[in-house]
């Protein structure tokens, strides 16, 4: 407090800062409140990528052991071999609510992965499961990814908030009474100066009217 200046101008200064500060918590608990109602969406749409992804895996593995039981492993290590290899993979940056939120985008191959010439229907259904796979691979990790960045930005808002409320909104109040307490204490002694200035000022009035000589006891006392 001693190095806050108990001024009017001051006052002012800190009632701007009060009523900004009370605004940016208005808008930082809007916009938290809306972060977590994404957030809860993004955690349905997460469980639901999620089990996606787990039957996907239990498809591809169970192709797999099925192409190795009947097609031989051979056949299915030279048919991997014939894969061919994503054209594009791409990291699309997009902004969430602030914060940057990357997105892989993947392209995949059109048409058959492998030649169907030659290739045995096992070995062709598993490659095509582990497409699938690929495919709910890419889409759990974006959702997730998303929904991590949003948690964060939740708790950055929260201590935000936090902090407004708890350190400098309540610091900014204790600032604008203390300067209301020093100039209401100012205002008293100044009122209390001036009655006193009035009354002396009174006094030598009343005392220069008393000395003052009344004529007409002179034109008594010369009869």
């Amino acid at each position: 407090m001693s190095q806050v200046s108990p001024t009017r101008m001051n006052l002012l200064q800190r009632r701007g800062q009060m009523r900004l500060a009370q605004k940016g918590v208005d808008l930082l608990k809007k916009k938290r409140d809306a972060l977590v109602a994404e957030f809860f969406g993004l955690v349905r749409e997460a469980l639901e990528a999620r089990k996606a992804l787990n039957q996907a895996a239990q498809e591809a593995y169970g192709a797999l052991l099925l192409a190795q039981a009947f097609d031989g492993p051979e056949s299915v290590s030279a048919a991997a071999l014939g894969v061919r290899p994503l054209e594009e993979v791409e990291a699309e940056v997009e902004n969430v609510w602030g914060s940057k939120v990357p997105r892989l985008k993947a392209t995949f191959p059109d048409g058959a992965l492998i030649s169907p010439v030659g290739t045995p229907a096992y070995t062709l259904e598993a490659a095509r499961a582990f497409r699938r796979y690929a495919e709910a691979l890419i889409q759990v990790a974006n959702t997730e990814t998303r929904l991590k960045k949003i948690g964060e930005e939740i708790k950055k808002t929260t201590r935000r908030v936090n902090a407004l409320e708890q350190v400098v909104i309540p610091g900014i109040r204790s600032q604008i009474r203390f300067i209301q307490q020093v100039l209401e204490q100012r205002e008293r002694e100044d009122t209390f100066r001036l009655k006193r200035i009035k009354g002396k000022i009174e006094a030598r009035e009343a005392e220069a009217e008393g000395s003052r000589p009344n004529p007409q006891l002179e034109i008594g006392a010369g009869l």
